[in-house]
């Protein structure tokens, strides 16, 4: 539900009993509001205009694996792909990102009212599983291997940089950026600098760092 708003527009017993006009609310008490006209100052009881709410089917993704839940949301509220919300239940307590939005008969969509929605699939951001391609440091791709960092969803991974996960240390080359992910004006980054966040990551580049050693004895 959303919070009560501090403005409310309501016919006034006072002074526009058919017509509504502003009122501000002074406080809420026992399911109802206390509001005062702003045209002639009466101050009155109302009871607030309840939401329309809908129970949807959540499907959270993490590291292989998927969480059923649900989530109460007003009927009309747009879900679309990208959005972000803190998921609570007894099970879990998490900040996902919506994934896909399926309608009825398993129709995928971009966004649409909650009413709309049978399933919201999404995937965990608090703490992100990345792939990693690690390039030989001799430049070559020949004996490429692949990998997987976890990470807090908010770490920054910045072309450029030296990153040590065990024993892999690489130099991040490119990063792929995911399809959900907003805010990004291209799909690849691979400039010196460029930084983009774990939860926002498909993929890393990067040339091996441990193969690149070497010793003047």
């Amino acid at each position: 539900m959303s919070e009560v708003e501090d403005r409310q527009a309501v016919p006034c017993p006072s002074c526009s009993p058919a017509v509504e006009t502003v009122h501000e609310v002074l406080s809420p008490g026992g399911g109802s509001l206390t509001v005062r006209c702003g045209d002639c100052g009466h101050v009155h009881k109302i009871q607030p205009t309840s939401e329309a709410e809908v129970t949807l089917d959540v499907v959270v993704s993490q590291g292989g694996e998927s969480t059923a839940a649900n989530v109460t949301t007003p009927a009309d509220e747009t879900i679309a792909v990208g959005d972000e919300f803190l998921l609570e239940t007894e099970a879990m307590l998490a900040t996902v990102r919506v994934t896909s939005v399926e309608l009825d008969g398993h129709r995928r969509r971009e966004s649409a009212p909650a009413e709309k929605v049978e399933t919201v699939w999404t995937r965990e951001v608090d703490n992100v599983a990345v792939n990693v391609t690690i390039h030989p440091g001799d430049g070559t791709h020949d004996e490429s291997r692949a990998t997987t960092i976890h990470v807090p969803g908010d770490y920054e991974l910045t072309v450029g940089e030296v990153e040590t996960f065990g024993e892999d240390e690489f130099e991040i080359d490119a990063v792929v950026v995911r399809g959900d992910a907003d805010g990004y004006n291209r799909d690849r980054y691979e400039q010196e600098g460029d930084t983009v966040f774990a939860k926002d990551t498909k993929r890393v580049y990067g040339w091996d760092e441990t193969s690149t050693a070497w010793s003047a004895w």
